[in-house]
């Protein structure tokens, strides 16, 4: 028989360095870019303004859960609800009129269940094969060997 290794723990994030994971490094990277194109782009002024807009976003984005999502998976869902058509699903019973025509007589059946009862000295011997785990075989089965 083989053996396979079961991986454990999938949901865990693989850590490029300390708490940081690869998708964090990767997000504030992006935002670090685009941070230092508006910088080398734009004047001082417009450039302060651009880094307290992307600043916070890349720090949104790379470090906040909204109940245990990360925030990019919970901003899609987002997007995806309010962009999605149609939004409301609503359910309408449709009533389905079936006649059948069967006959009351054969409608009608009057089946009652009635249990066999066994003997108690049969009882006793069933409960003692279970209880010896089939060790005792019993008075008929001896009988037919």
């Amino acid at each position: 028989m083989s053996n396979f290794i079961i991986p454990q723990f999938i949901e865990v994030e693989d850590r490029i360095f300390g708490p940081i994971t690869v998708r964090q490094f990767l997000i504030c990277t992006v935002g670090g870019i685009l941070i230092f194109a508006s910088f080398k782009l734009s004047d001082f002024s417009l450039f302060l303004l651009q880094t307290a807009f992307i600043a916070p976003l890349t720090i949104v984005f790379a470090f906040v859960k909204v109940n245990g999502k990360n925030f990019h998976n919970f901003f899609l869902d987002i997007l995806i609800f309010l962009f999605k058509v149609p939004r409301m699903a609503v359910w309408q019973k449709k009533e389905v009129i079936v006649k059948k025509t069967i006959k009351e007589d054969v409608k009608k059946d009057n089946y009652v269940f009635q249990p066999k009862a066994l003997p108690r000295a049969r009882l006793n011997e069933i409960s003692l094969i279970i209880d010896t785990g089939g060790a005792y075989v019993g008075e008929e089965e001896n009988n037919i060997n």
